[in-house]
């Protein structure tokens, strides 16, 4: 059995600033967790509140954010809108993680799967420190990327589709990488990824 789920983001790609008085009055998500790629980062650096439909995040380093709960494994699809707003010249990379495992640890593990202004995708697996490029920095006709539309935002549909030993990601319906699931983590926790 094929089973869906869904994460709205709406990321805000800019240097984190004091907060808006709107933001200021927004929850964190509750029972989501955060992990920074570099020790020493801060929450400080990151502003990461419950805006329905989903989350609204303003950037500074490069993370992970997952509910512990939020789990997939077999054969299902993850699906995600993320809404990118003026990166101001930043080419910095938003999107979502599946596979997770460790999170916490050492020897974390999980896949991840980012679109970023210029209408280009990646595919990696983290490993520990180290990463593992599946599917480098790739330009694809059916990512919109802000600067093609004139509006405020770039709103992308983002899926992946586990089926046996096949996954494919898409973007807007449009298989972007196709491959075996065995190549990639996939049975974990999933949540959100974003560069620095």
């Amino acid at each position: 059995m094929n089973r869906t789920v869904s994460m709205a983001l709406a990321a805000l790609l800019a240097a984190a600033g004091p907060l808006t008085a709107q933001e200021d009055e927004l929850p964190f998500p509750e029972g989501w967790e955060v992990r920074f790629d570099r020790e020493g980062a801060s929450m400080e650096d990151l502003r990461f509140v419950t805006m329905p439909p989903g989350m609204h995040v303003t950037t500074g380093p490069a993370m992970i954010a997952y509910h512990p709960d939020s789990t997939a494994t077999g054969s299902y699809t993850l699906e995600s809108e993320v809404f990118l707003f003026d990166p101001e010249d930043r080419r910095e990379g938003f999107g979502f993680f599946v596979g997770g495992s460790n999170l916490d640890g050492e020897s974390q593990r999980y896949t991840y799967f980012l679109l970023r202004q210029g209408g280009e995708f990646l595919v990696k697996v983290r490993e520990g420190t180290e990463t593992r490029v599946i599917q480098d920095w790739t330009a694809h006709e059916a990512i919109r990327s802000w600067a093609q539309g004139g509006d405020a935002t770039a709103r992308n549909h983002m899926a992946l589709q586990v089926d046996g030993n096949e996954v494919t990601f898409l973007v807007n319906d449009a298989a972007v990488w196709e491959g075996e699931a065995s190549s990639v983590a996939t049975d974990g926790i999933f949540g959100l990824r974003i560069n620095h």
